[in-house]
């Protein structure tokens, strides 16, 4: 398997410090019994490559099961923050910024902010030189008001509300991606007679990528874009061609999410460019930008494949090069936008065990979260490899399936995986890569607040986002 080259400095060996934050109102569980932690200065030491190579790559092993993320025991945060808890390695998603723009070093690199999006992740990725992608009014006003340059933001999604385009405008985003035709005169009306604004259009390059199904925007069959085929982009080009108050930047296309192959972007290249060419030679006007979108797969689990980002950055600007100059089109400037690939792997997720419940088919373990804050494997079969940590068990493995609290059958967060057979209630099981799509999908189903987000990084602990409790709740519900 071949993942992103992530070359982090080894962890601080400084005995870690309380979480500086106050912790969220939800008390901790009390822990499980369980060998006393590892004496102060104890060596930390790297984990077994296999068993945590889907891990950040800060992790370390202490004495009887102690599990360190960003020289902070996992066990520390889940006693000052409670369960379930998000873990985030703040070096890891900086790492992860650099690696980008060091494969693409001509090529604006945005983060997609739906993967998930808090003011200090903003602040990171300004920080390290990417733009944002954002998909919604709510995602464009946090990243600007907590100071992202709205000249770096890009706003897209398959339809926009008249809130949406209203905000973009009133904060001057760098560039609106147009996905259907009736955006078109919308935009170009709020716009106003004095006002200009840069558009993209995003075309459907009918090709069929992707982890899932559910996961696949390249395609015919799906809400995303406007078709190449059928002459849907090219009608739109030429209606944006004519409003005077839109500027007409370039192409935009998502194949999907998870893609391991590098080669449905080069096919993407090659589509896109002629398209740029027909343009050219019906409208004389040569686009200079051409958004590639992300969808770069990582691995969930040891051993699963994911986009080896090298290859994919050598082989596009290769195709690019190759395709323009068949086209005689000079290149234009690339875009490119991970979430994911930034975000997923610097996460991890703390949960406590509630219980264990054997039955004749199998073993369920039952966590204090579930679907809630983890709806990915509902939704799209996503599995994980969970962890137990905070303590050392001499049990040999039995496969079981971890479950969550939620009233639903399909609330399973890992099926069919191994855990010590001793596992008990008040452990404290881990999954990593918990970064992408978690918080951010996440529900108050059953009226179970949503995590806190804890930040790692140096053996310091500091909170994001807390826990949303009962109070806020009840708060939102006024009808008496």
């Amino acid at each position: 398997m071949t993942t992103l080259p992530l070359p982090l400095p080894a962890p601080s060996t400084a005995p870690p410090t309380t979480p500086s934050t106050t912790p969220s109102t939800t008390p901790p569980a009390t822990p499980s019994p369980a060998p006393s932690a590892a004496p102060p200065g104890a060596p930390d030491r790297p984990a077994p490559a296999d068993a945590l190579s889907v891990w950040p790559a800060t992790t370390t092993e202490r004495p009887h099961g102690q599990l360190l993320v960003g020289g902070v025991p996992l066990t520390e945060i889940a006693e000052g923050h409670g369960t379930p808890v998000y873990v985030l390695d703040e070096a890891e998603v900086r790492e992860r910024c650099r690696t980008y723009r060091t494969a693409f070093p001509d090529a604006e690199i945005h983060y997609a902010a739906k993967a998930f999006l808090c003011r200090a992740l903003a602040h990171w990725v300004e920080e390290e030189g990417l733009g944002l992608d954002v998909c919604s009014a709510g995602e464009l006003e946090l990243a600007v008001t907590t100071g992202f340059p709205p000249e770096r933001i890009l706003l897209h999604g398959n339809v926009k509300s008249p809130h949406d385009l209203e905000t973009a405008l009133r904060l001057g985003v760098g560039r609106i991606v147009i996905d259907t035709p009736a955006e078109i005169a919308r935009i170009a009306a709020a716009v106003g007679a004095e006002g200009r604004q840069k558009v993209m259009v995003r075309v459907t390059p009918g090709i069929s990528a992707g982890g899932h199904r559910k996961i696949r925007t390249g395609s015919e069959d799906q809400k995303f874009g406007l078709s190449i085929r059928d002459g849907h982009a090219q009608h739109a080009i030429a209606r944006i061609l004519d409003q005077s108050h839109l500027e007409l930047s370039g192409l935009h296309c998502h194949l999907g999410s998870q893609i391991a192959d590098v080669k449905p972007y080069l096919v993407a290249v090659r589509r896109l460019v002629g398209l740029m060419a027909r343009v050219r030679d019906a409208h004389g006007v040569t686009l200079p930008e051409l958004d590639l979108g992300g969808g770069h797969g990582i691995a969930y689990r040891p051993g699963e494949p994911a986009l080896d980002l090298t290859t994919l950055a050598r082989k596009v600007r290769a195709e690019l090069a190759e395709s323009c100059a068949a086209a005689g089109l000079p290149v234009p400037r690339l875009i490119i936008e991970p979430g994911r690939a930034v975000v997923g792997p610097a996460g991890v997720a703390v949960y406590r065990v509630l219980g264990v419940k054997r039955t004749p088919a199998r073993t369920f373990v039952a966590v204090d979260g579930g679907m809630s804050d983890n709806p990915r494997p509902a939704l799209y079969g996503v599995r994980y490899a969970p962890r137990l940590v905070g303590r050392q068990s001499a049990a040999g493995p039995e496969r079981v399936t971890v479950v969550g609290r939620h009233c639903e059958a399909g609330d399973v967060l890992a099926e069919d995986v191994p855990l010590p057979a001793d596992t008990r209630p008040g452990d404290l099981l881990a999954l990593p890569v918990a970064g992408a799509y978690h918080l951010s999908m996440a529900s108050s189903y059953n009226l179970v607040g949503r995590p806190p987000v804890v930040a790692v990084r140096d053996g310091r602990a500091r909170l994001l986002v807390r826990r949303e409790t009962l109070a806020d709740l009840r708060a939102r519900d006024v009808g008496l």
